[in-house]
C-alpha cells in the first residue's frame, strides 16, 4: 500500500491510496483446484497445473517445478510477512506473484526457443526484412550511417538494404539514398559493421540486398571489398542456376548476397525502368548513369555475378503477370506496395504460386518521405517472403512486423503456414480475398496491469491524479479476421483491474496476430501506456504475463498485463 500525494495549483493536495491488487478469482479457484483445496501450491500442484491448465511440455515441467518452488520458498526468507519460512508449498499469493511477474517460460506467451522447421528452402519462410537499413531519418534528406544497421540487427532483422552509388570521385561507393540530400556513409563501414553484429541477435543467415548503380569496375570492385571484409561468413553458389535456394539451417552463420545481376541491371536502367526502391529523382540532378552507353553483353563484373545467391529483378511493365511464371530457375522480385495491391486484384493466385517457389519483396512506396510504412499484411497473404518497412519508422505496422518475428523463438525466420505452400488436386491455391469459415475462436481475458508506477514519475499521465487507464485489444490479419475491443476505464489507479473477456472468431488464425495496445484516458488526447503483438499460432494458453513495449517497440522494464488465452 502507498499514498500518492497530488498538488493542485501549487496549494490544495489531493491524496490517493493506492493499493496492488491481489490474486483474481480465476487465479484462487486454479490453485484450489490443482491443490486439492490445500492452502499451499506443492510441486507435483505445480506439475500438474502447468500441463493440465497451462499444457506446457512435460520434459520440461519435469525438470523445472520442483526448482521454481524452490526459488519462490527461498525468496520469502526476505519477506516475514508471508508463509512461515518451514513450509516448503507456496500460498495462493505466491502462486499469483509467480503468475505475473517472474520472467519464466512458463508465464511468457510464447515459445522462447526456435521451433520451426528450418531445413526448407529459404522461399517457404517470412523473413524479417529492412527498407533502406541505412537511413537514420527521413527519405530525402536524413543522414545515413551504419548505426541504424546495427540497430536492426540487434532487433532480429535478417535482411539488410544497401543502396550502391559511386562517391563523388567516382572511384569508391558510397551507400546513400539517390538522388536525394542524403548524406552517404561508405560501404566498407557498412559490411565491416554487417560483419560484426550479423548474429548477435540469430544464427540464421543474413541477406544483403544491393540496390547497385555502378560501372562494372565498380561492381568488380564491390565484390572484391565483399570478399575481403566478410570472408568466410560470405555464401555464394557453386552455380548461379538455381532451381531451389537453400535452407535456412544450412546456411546458419553465413551471410547472402542478392540483387540483379550485371547485365540485367544494365538492361532494365537502358529501359529507362525508375522504380529504383522508392528512389526519387531530383529534378536537375546530376547523378551519374552509368550504362547510358555501356555494352550489357559484353560489359558487366563477372566476379560481381558469381556472389549473388539470390537473383533478383523487378517487373518490366505495369502488368506483372508475365513477371510472376514459375519457370526453372528461382529468383526474387521487387514490388512496391502499389504494384503489389494492383496485381492481386487480378492474379492474386498467380503470386501465391510465385512464391511458393520464388521470392518476393515488398517495398514501400516513393511518397513515404517520412519514412512511414505500410499494412505488412497486403505482402504476408500472398506469400511474400520479403515485406520491407522503414525500421527507423514508427507506430502500428512496425508493432505488427514485430510482433510477427516474436514467433518462432525470434530468430528472424517464420515457416510460412502450409496453406501458403501447397497446390490443391486442380491447381488451385490459397486466396486470401475469399471468406471461408471460422477455423478456431481466440478467448482472451484481460485480469489486470502493474508496472508504471514503477517505469513512469507520478505525473507522467495526469497532473493531478493518478492515470485512468483502459485497453484496446484486437485482431490482424486477413480481411475476414479483423476485430477490434475496449476496455472499461479504470479512474485514478496505477494497478488498474479489468477482469473482462473477449473472443475472437477467426478464419485464417496462422496469419492473425492479436494486438494490444494499454492507453491512459484524457480530456484532449489520450496518451500512451504500452502495446504488444502477438502471433495468435503461438499464443499458449492458460494464464500469462505479457510484457508491453513501448511506441518505438523497446520492452518497458516493469509494465506488464495479467491475461488468459483460450482457444475454442
Amino acid at each position: 500500500m502507498a499514498t500518492h500525494n497530488y498538488k493542485i495549483f501549487s496549494c490544495f493536495n489531493r491524496n490517493f491510496t493506492i493499493t496492488e491488487p491481489g490474486p483474481p478469482s480465476d487465479i484462487k479457484q486454479a490453485f484450489s483446484h490443482f491443490s486439492a483445496a490445500s492452502s499451499t501450491f506443492s510441486a507435483d500442484h505445480l506439475r500438474r497445473f502447468l500441463s493440465d491448465h497451462q499444457l506446457e511440455d512435460l520434459h520440461s515441467i519435469a525438470s523445472r517445478s520442483d526448482q521454481i518452488i524452490h526459488t519462490i520458498v527461498e525468496s520469502r526468507k526476505h519477506d516475514h510477512e508471508t508463509v512461515a519460512n518451514d513450509v516448503q508449498g507456496i500460498s495462493v499469493d505466491e502462486f499469483f506473484h509467480f503468475l505475473l511477474h517472474h520472467d519464466d517460460e512458463f508465464n511468457c506467451p510464447l515459445i522462447s526457443q526456435v521451433h520451426h522447421d528450418m531445413n526448407a528452402p529459404l522461399s517457404h519462410y517470412f523473413i524479417y526484412t529492412g527498407h533502406n537499413s541505412y537511413l537514420t531519418g527521413n527519405q530525402l534528406s536524413s543522414d545515413c550511417s551504419d548505426l541504424p544497421i546495427i540497430k536492426a540487427l540487434q532487433q532480429g532483422v535478417r535482411v539488410i538494404e544497401l543502396d550502391l552509388w559511386p562517391n563523388s570521385t567516382e572511384d569508391d561507393i558510397d551507400v546513400v539514398h539517390g538522388r536525394t540530400l542524403t548524406t552517404p556513409v561508405s560501404l566498407k563501414q557498412c559490411l565491416k559493421s554487417i560483419k560484426q553484429y550479423a548474429f548477435v541477435k540469430s544464427p540464421y543467415p543474413v541477406i544483403i540486398t544491393f540496390e547497385d548503380h555502378l560501372t562494372p569496375d565498380l561492381q568488380a570492385k564491390v565484390a572484391e571489398m565483399t570478399i575481403q571484409i566478410l570472408g568466410d561468413l560470405l555464401y555464394y553458389p557453386e552455380t548461379d542456376y538455381q532451381t531451389e535456394f537453400p535452407t535456412p539451417e544450412s546456411l546458419k552463420g553465413r551471410i547472402l548476397i542478392s540483387t540483379k545481376p550485371p547485365k540485367e541491371y544494365l538492361e532494365s536502367n537502358q529501359s529507362n525502368d525508375k522504380d529504383n526502391e522508392g528512389e526519387l529523382p531530383e529534378k536537375g540532378s546530376s547523378s551519374p548513369d552509368p550504362t547510358n552507353e555501356l555494352d550489357t553483353d559484353d560489359r558487366g563484373a563477372p566476379e560481381y555475378k558469381k556472389l549473388i545467391t539470390i537473383h533478383a529483378g523487378k517487373p518490366k511493365g505495369d502488368d506483372v503477370q508475365e513477371d510472376l511464371k514459375v519457370d526453372g530457375q528461382v529468383k526474387r522480385l521487387s514490388l512496391s506496395e502499389q504494384k503489389l495491391e494492383k496485381a492481386s486484384e487480378s492474379y492474386g493466385p498467380d503470386i501465391v504460386r510465385f512464391t511458393q517457389k520464388n521470392i518476393l519483396r515488398v517495398y514501400p512506396k516513393g511518397t513515404r518521405i517520412t519514412s512511414s510504412n505500410y499494412r505488412p499484411h497486403i505482402g504476408w497473404m500472398y506469400g511474400a517472403q520479403m515485406v520491407a518497412l522503414n525500421m527507423q519508422g514508427h507506430g502500428k505496422s512496425l508493432w505488427y512486423m514485430q510482433g510477427m518475428f516474436s514467433a518462432n523463438g525470434g530468430c528472424g525466420y517464420v515457416k510460412k503456414p502450409d496453406f501458403l505452400l501447397e497446390k490443391g488436386l486442380h491447381n488451385e491455391v490459397f486466396d486470401p480475398k475469399r471468406t471461408l469459415p471460422v477455423w478456431k475462436t481466440l478467448k482472451v481475458k484481460l485480469y489486470m496491469g502493474t508496472g508504471w508506477s514503477a517505469d513512469f514519475d507520478q505525473t507522467h499521465f495526469d497532473t493531478y491524479s493518478p492515470p485512468d487507464f483502459y485497453t484496446k485489444i484486437g485482431i490482424v490479419g486477413v480481411p475476414a479476421d479483423k476485430g477490434k475491443k475496449k476496455t472499461k476505464v479504470i479512474s485514478n489507479n496505477w494497478f488498474p483491474v479489468w477482469d473482462e473477456e473477449f473472443e475472437f472468431p477467426l478464419t485464417v488464425p496462422d496469419l492473425a496476430l492479436l494486438r494490444i495496445q494499454v492507453k491512459e484516458h484524457d480530456t484532449e488526447k489520450d496518451d500512451f501506456g504500452g502495446q504488444t503483438c502477438l502471433p495468435v499460432s503461438e499464443l499458449k494458453q492458460g494464464f500469462r504475463s505479457i510484457h508491453l513495449y513501448d511506441e518505438e517497440g523497446k520492452k518497458l522494464k516493469s509494465v506488464k498485463l495479467l491475461m488468459r488465452f483460450q482457444f475454442i
